[in-house]
């Protein structure tokens, strides 16, 4: 139960744009309060959306199939959500990607940015080019993903002082609705919205 409340839901504003991720728990709050709708993704109604009333009786219609993704409470059951799209919320949100130590290791594909090699994120480590005894910040122009033995090398040194030289210059990571979320953890329906098919796309005069 708590596994299925904790599962990414994919949250799109009114022009059905995708703006960011959210649990299935608050996507379940803001249906009950009407802030939301739930996107259906499966059948000949796929992308109608559902009040809590109708995604209700969705549930309880499609519930043999889909006992495996149904939440329990006292009176009702109800089917998982996987895309949500609010009712009012009509911008792209304006954000900046974090700064922490997992989207660091994203930003460089974890890969040591010294060697090129990829590594798990436990083999990985965070770097200062600019040493910090010598006025460098821990920001992301100055931060690099970096394996242990190169780290090791590179020691309180400049990048040219211990002749290495980076892969990519550090900068600051565009932001993206899925940014810092694991590959493995989005829904194969979110794709029409992440990464349209624009061939199926048709343009209004």
């Amino acid at each position: 139960m708590h596994l299925l409340l904790e599962r990414p839901v994919l949250v799109l504003n009114r022009l059905w744009q995708p703006v960011h991720t959210c649990s299935v728990k608050r996507a379940l709050k803001l249906l009950c309060l009407g802030h939301a709708q739930v996107v259906q993704t499966e059948g000949e109604a796929r992308y109608q959306t559902h009040d809590m009333g109708s995604w209700a009786e969705y549930s309880e219609e499609n519930r043999p199939s889909l006992a495996a993704d149904l939440i329990h409470s006292v009176k009702v059951a109800l089917c998982v959500p996987k895309i949500i799209v609010l009712g009012l919320y009509d911008r792209l949100p304006r954000k900046e990607v974090k700064f922490t130590r997992q989207n660091v290791f994203l930003r460089d594909k974890h890969t040591c940015q010294y060697c090129h090699q990829i590594f798990p994120e436990e083999k990985l480590n965070l770097d200062h080019v600019l040493p910090r005894d010598k006025g460098g910040k821990t920001t992301w122009e100055n931060i690099v993903a970096s394996c242990f033995p190169c780290n090791s090398r590179k020691a309180n040194r400049l990048p040219r002082e211990a002749n290495m030289r980076l892969l990519n210059e550090p900068r600051i990571p565009r932001w993206r609705p899925l940014y810092g979320l694991k590959p493995h953890a989005s829904d194969h329906s979110w794709q029409e919205f992440i990464s349209p098919d624009r061939q199926r796309v048709s343009l209004g005069a």
